[in-house]
């Protein structure tokens, strides 16, 4: 089964955010809208799991696999490398264009290069960082969510899953960012989101692509919470085009509830 890379957690309980962070936050957000064009920068520290080489990978320690990874794993000779894992920090280029935040790339460790006309804000809270970004990605015309997102996620000392989950279900916010939300919803708490995602597959008011996002991200829960919330989508969803994803997804699953689905349709057929 094809699976997309899992982040995963300590899903601790979120509480009210101290004041000192909510201010923090509001200071950073405003200072990233009011930058002047070009190149915005900050850096902060990263959980505890993660480790990247500077400049094209990022992963977490206890994984064999890349969160996010480009460029060559491989020498001139054809030979692969072993790149360092370093513990950080997470750096955050901002690219502004017109007043407003167009592209965001992340790295983990490393530091940066020198460049004329780049504005450096230095090292910034974790929370701080975590929540601005998100607040950006809140943007209805802002096409990079998924950009300012990850980033947030990997910010040290913050739980990001109960916001992602308003994000979600925020109908006012872009498409793509209540997209970007729902899958990272899949990755970033699993278990503790499957409800929610089986109401956005079943929610006739919904967005279609919304509700086909979220048949997605069942695909990726562990099999004993997607399994069955997809099974139910496939059986039940009044949308043809629900029930077709959801059948999809419960084909490349390899699970016998799924089999056994397949033969009874098949026979009923």
């Amino acid at each position: 089964m094809i699976r997309a890379l899992l982040l995963t957690g300590g899903l601790l309980a979120i509480g009210p955010i101290p004041s000192t962070v909510a201010a923090q936050d509001r200071g950073l957000y405003d200072r990233i809208r009011s930058a002047r064009d070009g190149e915005l920068r900050l850096a902060y520290a990263p959980r505890p799991d993660v480790c990247g080489d500077g400049e094209t990978m990022i992963r977490y320690r206890d994984r064999d696999s890349y969160v996010r990874y480009s460029g060559s794993s491989r020498d001139g000779s054809g030979r692969r490398w072993v790149r360092h894992c370093i513990d950080g920090p997470v750096r955050v280029s901002l690219t502004i264009r017109d007043g407003e935040v167009r592209r965001a790339r992340v790295y983990v460790g490393g530091d940066w290069r020198d460049r004329d006309g780049a504005t450096d804000l230095g090292m910034v809270s974790a929370p701080a960082a975590s929540s601005a970004l998100l607040r950006l990605a809140r943007m209805r015309d802002f096409g990079g969510a998924d950009d300012v997102i990850f980033p947030a996620m990997l910010a040290d000392s913050v739980t990001v899953w109960p916001e992602l989950l308003r994000l979600a279900r925020d109908r006012d916010a872009g498409r793509k960012a209540r997209k970007s939300a729902i899958f990272w919803l899949s990755q970033e708490a699993g278990e503790a989101v499957a409800k929610e995602l089986g109401d956005f597959v079943n929610d006739r008011d919904e967005d279609r692509e919304i509700r086909e996002q979220a048949v997605f991200a069942l695909s990726q829960l562990p099999k004993d919470q997607g399994v069955p919330a997809l099974i139910r989508a496939a059986r039940t969803n009044p949308d043809p085009a629900i029930r077709k994803k959801a059948l999809f997804w419960l084909g490349q699953s390899d699970d016998p509830r799924a089999l056994e689905l397949f033969e009874e349709i098949l026979t009923k057929g």
